[in-house]
């Protein structure tokens, strides 16, 4: 097992805010969410002091247009859809030791904080700017809400901020035949107005330096900010002509708010402050953000990078309020659905509220952790979705389930019937279970989620293959009992090790497995090591475990087709 360098470290975790305009679509769950939880949850199984904080993204025009599209108060609808999110995360199994909103009393203090800081240290400029305004949606349009020809590549839908297919930064000036991305309008004019800029030229030299010193990180991650850097930064416009959003607290832009991407990172310190609230300890959250022995851990898809990697780094570098930078930024690339995008608007795709209601959350864990875009995009289709739970979870960790709990069933009355001593434990197999076990360890630890599957199926594998081998169920029939009942208890311990060892990844089930084995310590798996699953000598004689189930149901190919059809985005 990799030596444990940051043994005495505490870990702090955040994903990706994922943003209030709707429910999200399994894309987002697997580029920041999902890999986290499997994360911290693999951490506090090792014995790690860990803090996993997430929360909602509230503020800026999408949220506005959204709320506006449903009819409601933007508050209200901010609310509802907060408490949408927050339990359908819950149905997946993912633990977040807090889920907050960007919106709290919290973050407007904390974020006028550190903007006032700025102001103090001089990283604040006045800049008058040409801003498009939409005649027809009356209202000032954010750079990412105006769209037109990318004047580098030609890219038809280029945003004003950037072009998401070279990439390039842009300036809404910059796009040819520009438009409002919200009504679709041409009827758009260039005012002047003031607006407040981060001057982030003034640290690009600390951030060179800085993100050279951080040798572990993806290439994906390094290599869109050195991107940035090398295009030369400029100051960012950090205020906006909103209604909804944090206030700038100075008389002259007292109608202006902060741009989101100002105040949302800023929410994992102050979701940090409201979970040390709700706790009992207000102060708590110190211990996370202003103590650099913490080893801090971003979870996030490729295209929030830059702003993680540049831009809130810049701001905490300026503001010198002490706050803590993260240590390693997990980046990922997109997962596209049948070779395109997930679409809300043509129903194109699996977003998370339906997929739950299609097939339980550990499929869908283990298929998008076993296929997480980490090194490239990944494509989701149903084909190889049902392929991935009907071979790994129903053939392999189903299929050695049902064998060995009929067997016992069979020939024991699902009682054990004796308990392993040193000369009956098959030394081999621990060896080579131990072996599997550690890779798992190593490649959770360094946060390889793709390699830590395979290695966890071929761990199942493991089990199928001794089964086979031994053949019980002869030498049974040969009057072998005791040979018999060592094979079985062997492959009762290897459930409960399959168990311990699939818990960050499909959580249900590994609680089903150990229920079936009656084990007493099945509400304490959350913090049982890898390593004590390798104990053989777990289970006494005379222990009852439960009759056999079909713990995965298979996926049949008329299911498929039925599927692909319905979320396949055509009309008809």
């Amino acid at each position: 097992m990799t030596s444990d360098i940051k043994k005495n470290r505490r870990y702090l975790i955040t994903s990706a805010l994922p943003y209030v305009n709707g429910v999200k679509h399994l894309g987002n769950l697997v580029g920041s969410i999902l890999p986290a939880d499997v994360y911290a949850k693999f951490l506090r199984q090792s014995g790690k002091d860990v803090l996993f904080i997430c929360g909602t993204d509230e503020h800026g025009t999408p949220a506005e247009i959204a709320a506006q599209e449903a009819k409601k108060d933007i508050k209200q609808y901010c609310f509802e859809v907060y408490n949408i999110q927050k339990n359908i995360y819950k149905k997946f199994g993912i633990e977040f030791d807090y889920f907050g909103r960007s919106s709290s009393p919290s973050n407007h203090e904390l974020t006028q904080k550190i903007f006032l800081q700025l102001n103090k240290n001089g990283c604040i400029v006045k800049k008058i700017i040409n801003q498009y305004y939409s005649v027809d949606d009356q209202r000032y349009l954010p750079d990412r809400y105006v769209e037109g020809q990318c004047p580098h590549c030609g890219f038809q839908k280029a945003r004003g901020d950037q072009c998401d297919e070279c990439g390039i930064l842009l300036d809404p000036e910059n796009l040819v035949n520009p438009y409002s991305s919200i009504s679709g309008s041409f009827n758009i004019e260039l005012r002047q107005r003031e607006h407040l800029f981060l001057d982030l030229n003034k640290h690009e030299k600390t951030l060179c330096s800085w993100i050279e010193s951080r040798n572990e990180w993806p290439d994906v991650v390094k290599g869109i900010a050195k991107k940035w850097l090398k295009e030369g930064l400029k100051p960012r416009c950090i205020t906006r002509d909103l209604k909804w959003g944090i206030k700038v607290p100075l008389q002259e832009y007292k109608n202006k708010v902060f741009y989101v991407w100002f105040d949302a990172p800023n929410a994992y310190i102050s979701m940090t402050k409201d979970w040390a609230f709700e706790t009992g300890s207000s102060e708590k959250w110190k211990d996370w953000w202003l103590d650099e022995s913490v080893y801090y851990t971003q979870f996030m898809a490729k295209d929030n990078i830059p702003f993680h990697t540049i831009f809130w780094p810049a701001v905490l570098f300026a503001s010198n309020l002490g706050f803590k930078q993260v240590d390693y930024i997990k980046g990922f690339h997109w997962l596209t659905y049948e070779k395109g995008k997930f679409s809300t608007s043509q129903k194109r795709g699996i977003f998370t509220d339906v997929a739950l209601s299609i097939y339980p959350s550990d499929y869908w864990r283990y298929y998008l952790i076993s296929n997480c875009p980490e090194t490239s995009d990944s494509d989701f289709s149903f084909s190889l979705f049902a392929t991935v739970v009907n071979k790994d979870l129903a053939n392999i960790l189903g299929n050695f389930l049902s064998r060995t709990l009929s067997l016992f069933k069979d020939f024991y009355n699902s009682c054990v019937p004796l308990m392993l001593d040193n000369s009956q434990l098959d030394h081999e197999l621990l060896r080579k279970a131990s072996k599997v076990v550690y890779k798992i360890y190593d490649n959770l630890y360094a946060l390889k989620f793709r390699s830590a599957t395979q290695s966890l199926r071929a761990l199942w594998i493991l089990g199928n293959e001794y089964i086979t081998i031994k053949e019980p169920w002869v030498t049974y029939k040969n009057n072998q009992d005791i040979t018999t009942a060592v094979t079985l208890v062997h492959c009762l311990h290897l459930l409960r090790l399959f168990a311990i060892v699939s818990y960050p990844f499909i959580p249900d089930s590994s609680i089903k497995i150990l229920n079936l084995l009656n084990d007493s310590n099945r509400e304490l798996i959350k913090n049982t090591p890898f390593n004590k699953g390798l104990n053989f000598h777990y289970f006494e004689a005379g222990h009852f475990i439960q009759k056999p189930i079909k713990l995965f149901d298979k996926i049949e190919s008329f299911r498929i087709e039925e599927l692909t059809k319905e979320f396949s985005g055509n009309k008809s």
